[in-house]
């Protein structure tokens, strides 16, 4: 079992940063692949990024270039830097957890698991 709590979401200009911090409960965190997903209003829920157990990452392409997201396996935690925010960033943001076995692409919301309660990121024109 693995409980997540995100934190740091909040209101930003555009072309502002913020970043997202995802606590993980459990003492197996570094067996777990996680990802960042969001969801606007209205919309369904979108992948963001998603950083394996070995340090591979995958972005979205809307985020690329903008977006970083790493892990601190001694903390328990995974984040998501985001900068040159736009308004279209707004949404939602999810934290979530798989135990990661081969073949499995972490894009997709289904694939996970685990997830956390989310934080609001507003962005303003």
């Amino acid at each position: 079992q693995v409980q997540l709590v995100e934190s740091g979401g909040g209101l930003v200009q555009a072309g502002g940063s913020l970043r997202l911090s995802c606590a993980g409960s459990g003492r197996t965190f570094t067996t777990y692949a996680m990802g960042w997903f969001r969801q606007a209003p209205g919309k369904e829920r979108e992948f963001v990024a998603a950083i394996r157990r070995s340090g591979g990452i995958t972005y979205a392409d809307s985020v690329k270039g903008r977006f970083t997201i790493s892990r601190d396996n001694a903390k328990n935690t995974v984040y998501l830097q985001m900068n040159s925010l736009k308004p279209e960033d707004t949404a939602v943001y999810y934290c979530a957890a798989v135990f990661e076995t081969t073949g499995v692409l972490l894009t997709t919301a289904r694939e996970y698991r685990y997830w956390g309660q989310g934080t609001q990121v507003t962005v303003s024109s």
